[in-house]
């Protein structure tokens, strides 16, 4: 997704012009104002002072200090994942830029639009190895959709429309702008473009209409056709268009984690998420289907297994998506589109409105049949009647009394699982998640920014005592800026996922992975100026989160004590087909 040097085409831009001369950082603050930017996550330091000091004199734009550079990234991330805007956020030059690096490479793998700041030492030194200096551009390089140093003030405010215009077109992703600090100082005319063209960056959007033609011709001659989601949905705000053409259809659906409620998880024709912690049916049904849509999602390792397995069962492929890098990288397709994929999938609904096209009625029953036999199964029940608590209860109940309408963001591991099979996700961007890069930390600060956005929703960070000491700092900042989260920590006393593939790949033993000193999670929140509340019984699950969740004002940590050798199930192991499943404990 890296992109080539962008050049920019001055005859393709026309210009907002002012006169007024001033610093490269109210430049920078005034373009910001421009492009609508509501909050700024950051942290101050000496390369940035001109610019914190440009942000002091306004009061368009907010700041919201985090405690750590990761933080900022992750809550400007979780704030553009939920609005479907970009993200901005601030830091300064040397650890402010590597502290920053995990929440931009997570922000690269789940291909979400962001604009990071970084201050950078002046020109001048660039290269002497100045106190707090790093290759700001060489290390991100690789995590970044694009980035750019800025060497001259009157570059500046293009340079910033450059980088809206990269970070949200085609596939999007996050983009970084290096600034030194005398740039920041050096005086300019402001100038401030309202469009932007880069001669070298011109995204497909709209599909080839043949292509589109011969998809939807195999698709509805199939016998066992399936739609298969992803994230791209979501990014691509097409939802809606999705529910819409697996309705006229009547064609079972499944979504990737990064892609739950694209499509309503409530509807009969949701078989549930896929992959290495699927559901048997949504796994069994990709396994067996004949031709396979694809739209906005990438063949992941984490979604079809072994390529080889995969690929043993002849069925045909039908990929939509806006990066054509992402099609048949992994597994070869056959109908190709490169698009977008609301674009895509409204010419499609067009045809199908148009009686342009009829599915296989008849044999569209018998495929049924059989989903209906896998989905009898029932691969999610666990334990209704333990006393122990079990982590699926705790997210199922929390599902039920937010009637599914909650902003749910998760950290790393079982608990992420648990919050993905049990949270029934019927709308876009209610669920925050990392999952490309499986970033642990991620949870806390995304919620915040998650609140952020919208204040007056009910909104979780639902972690494990591991993941949650990682940015654990940030209940400093949802106290100092009023954020009222609710966090469901899932604490089973392990790294969980470490434990279980430990006890079902090397022979239980538990390297490392039990977490031997934790905190009082309780007195550690009270302490942070929140409430701390700690569960320890089964029964008492329910009435504790209506507690919490009458508590609409405050930030409230629920210490859960769960049952420490639960596994999340179904599991496909590393190396397995997603059709070789091990549904319980009793398969291993």
């Amino acid at each position: 997704m890296n992109m080539p040097s962008a050049e920019f085409s001055e005859a393709d831009a026309s210009h907002q012009s002012s006169s007024d001369e001033m610093i490269g950082a109210e430049v920078l603050v005034r373009s910001l104002q421009e492009e609508g930017v509501e909050y700024l996550w950051g942290y101050p330091g000496g390369s940035v002072l001109h610019i914190y000091d440009e942000l002091y004199k306004q009061d368009k734009i907010k700041h919201i200090l985090v405690r750590h550079e990761q933080a900022a990234v992750h809550a400007a991330d979780a704030y553009s994942r939920s609005t479907n805007k970009i993200g901005v956020c601030l830091v300064t030059s040397g650890p402010g830029v590597t502290n920053a690096v995990t929440g931009i490479a997570t922000a690269y793998m789940d291909s979400v639009p962001l604009l990071i700041i970084t201050g950078q030492v002046p020109t001048a030194v660039i290269g002497q190895d100045a106190f707090q200096e790093c290759d700001t551009i060489g290390i991100t390089r690789p995590c970044v959709k694009h980035n750019f140093l800025v060497k001259d003030v009157r570059e500046l405010a293009r340079t910033i429309k450059k980088a809206f215009y990269i970070a949200k077109t085609g596939r999007p992703g996050p983009v970084l702008i290096d600034i030194p600090k005398d740039i920041s100082k050096a005086l300019t005319n402001y100038e401030y473009p309202k469009t932007v063209s880069l001669r070298s960056y011109n995204p497909l959007t709209k599909g080839h209409s043949g292509q589109i033609r011969k998809a939807m011709s195999l698709l509805l001659s199939a016998k066992r056709p399936y739609i298969y989601s992803g994230g791209g949905v979501i990014l691509a705000d097409a939802s809606q268009e999705l529910n819409q053409f697996a309705d006229l259809l009547d064609f079972p659906v499944t979504n990737t984690l990064m892609g739950l409620g694209g499509y309503r998880a409530s509807d009969k024709k949701f078989l549930g998420m896929l992959g290495m912690h699927g559901t048997y049916e949504a796994n069994m049904a990709m396994q067996n289907c004949d031709v396979l849509i694809a739209i906005g999602a990438r063949f992941d390792d984490r979604v079809i297994g072994n390529p080889a397995h995969f690929s043993e069962t002849p069925r045909k492929i039908i990929h939509i998506d806006i990066d054509p890098s992402s099609i048949s990288k992994r597994v070869k397709v056959d109908i190709p589109i490169v698009g977008d994929v609301k674009e895509v999938l409204r010419e499609m609904i067009d045809g199908l409105q148009a009686d342009e096209y009829e599915p296989n009625s008849q044999a569209l029953v018998a495929w049924w049949q059989q989903i209906e036999a896998w989905r009898s199964r029932c691969c999610l029940a666990y334990d209704l009647e333990s006393e122990v608590i079990k982590p699926q209860h705790v997210v199922e109940t929390y599902w039920k009394l937010t009637n599914g309408d909650a902003f749910v963001c998760s950290d790393v591991g079982q608990h992420q699982m648990w919050a993905a099979q049990y949270y029934r996700f019927n709308k876009p961007r209610r669920w925050i998640n990392s999952g490309g890069l499986g970033t642990m930390g991620f949870g806390l600060p995304a919620a915040v920014g998650v609140k952020m956005a919208h204040p007056d929703a009910e909104v979780a960070c639902i972690t494990g005592e591991g993941s949650i000491q990682m940015c654990i700092q940030e209940l400093s900042t949802c106290l100092q800026y009023s954020t009222p989260i609710k966090i469901l920590s899932l604490n089973n006393r392990y790294l969980g996922m470490v434990r279980q593939w430990q006890q079902i790949e090397y022979e239980k033993r538990y390297a490392s992975s039990y977490m031997d000193a934790l905190p009082d999670f309780v007195k550690l929140a009270e302490a942070y100026g929140h409430v701390g509340m700690r569960i320890e019984k089964s029964a008492d699950v329910e009435s504790a989160l209506r507690e919490a969740l009458k508590m609409r004002d405050r930030t409230v940590f629920m210490d859960f004590q769960t049952d420490p050798t639960e596994n999340v199930w179904p599991m496909v192991q590393a190396g397995k087909g997603i059709s070789e499943m091990l549904l319980g404990s009793e398969d291993l």
